[in-house]
């Protein structure tokens, strides 16, 4: 059993301001990546440029992080970066800008190398990397992984690369402007690396105590994010302060969790869902985890996540999430190479403990 957690985490209101000389001492000009809109919206974009303008350290922003960040978008951040000659990178926003971030460091560090090595076994360094999350889900903050868009494959794949961020700035008030599906979609994403990373051959008892830990914080909110989708309000009119900082620590100890085990067959089953589908990546993952449950073959595990979430049955929890979700009808074509490409992908069935079969994989699709 081994427990490896490099990044050094500060999670508490006006975490950015407060920590800025540990966020400037890591280079003397950083690369900011984020996306166009939310992080001027919900005021960690400035809160970043505040704190590194009165270290008197200089910086440039990269802000054409899509949603599912591509191989191209890296590269043509690759070529700012060096033309910057930036030294560090600071992601900001949900686990698109945070994943394209690392890959980012990654290639700056290294521009004798072409995007192939994206996917190679190489012994690449990257520049430090510093990630503010601005949603709860992916736990990109506190993981090594960085997963892009590869449109030649029509799917999604994490780089071979395991870049840790040095550090992670967590503050919850950057959930406050989240849209109602993009707080749910995300805290479902958070839900499946929990589940995932317990329900795992790579699991132990050392591991599992962040699954553990994140499934009863689950608990704690789950019944106000119900609540917020019935009612169909903003969240920030449901959700109490403490609420949010609930979510935030769900999605960084999920993290922390997949970090020591990997993600299982929900997410490999997701990335083809959202890619041709356009369904967000949470959403994706959660329409598998009633199906995951119900196929695992030890119940007596299955048996105590359920527990930890507060449900019953497998039954009552899958009502939970259609109610949470809803319904996504994914076509018999679609579902039929899914199914047989993650047959054929190693690197997530090794994780499941159990032997798996194509009928078994179809009782996923509810």
């Amino acid at each position: 059993m081994q427990i490896y957690m490099p990044t050094k985490v500060y999670s508490e209101n006006d975490c950015v301001m407060n920590h800025r000389d540990e966020l400037a001492s890591l280079g003397s000009k950083a690369m900011i990546v984020t996306g166009k809109h939310s992080s001027r919206v919900n005021g960690s974009l400035l809160d970043v440029e505040k704190a590194l303008q009165e270290e008197e350290t200089k910086y440039v922003i990269f802000d054409d992080i899509e949603e599912n960040p591509s191989i191209e978008t890296v590269m043509k951040a690759r070529e700012l970066g060096r033309k910057e000659q930036v030294d560090f990178v600071v992601g900001i926003g949900g686990g698109s800008p945070m994943d394209a971030a690392k890959a980012i460091a990654l290639m700056i560090a290294n521009p004798q190398e072409d995007e192939s090595a994206l996917y190679e076994e190489k012994d690449l360094l990257a520049l430090p990397v510093a990630e503010i999350p601005t949603t709860a889900g992916t736990g990109s903050e506190v993981t090594p992984y960085a997963i892009l868009t590869i449109h030649a494959r029509k799917t999604k794949k994490s780089i071979s690369h395991k870049i840790y961020p040095e550090l992670a700035l967590i503050d919850s008030r950057y959930l406050k402007t989240a849209g109602l599906d993009t707080l749910i979609d995300t805290a479902v994403d958070a839900l499946a690396h929990l589940l995932e990373s317990y329900l795992n051959t790579n699991a132990d008892s050392y591991n599992r105590m962040y699954s553990e830990k994140g499934l009863s914080l689950f608990s704690d909110i789950k019944e106000e994010l119900i609540t917020c989708r019935r009612q169909g309000e903003n969240p920030a009119q449901t959700f109490s302060d403490q609420g949010f900082d609930v979510l935030m620590q769900m999605a960084a100890t999920a993290g922390m969790a997949i970090t020591h085990t990997g993600t299982s067959i929900p997410h490999g089953l997701s990335y083809a869902v959202t890619y041709e589908m356009q369904v967000p990546h949470g959403k994706a993952v959660g329409i598998f985890l009633s199906g995951f449950l119900s196929s695992y073959q030890d119940k007596k595990d299955v048996q105590s996540v359920l527990g930890r979430m507060g449900f019953a049955t497998v039954e009552e929890f899958t009502k939970y999430l259609d109610e949470l979700l809803g319904k996504v009808e994914i076509p018999e074509g679609l579902w039929i190479e899914n199914v047989k490409s993650i047959m054929a992908n190693q690197a997530k069935l090794k994780n499941y403990p159990f032997q798996m079969d194509k009928d078994t994989l179809y009782a996923f699709r509810r």
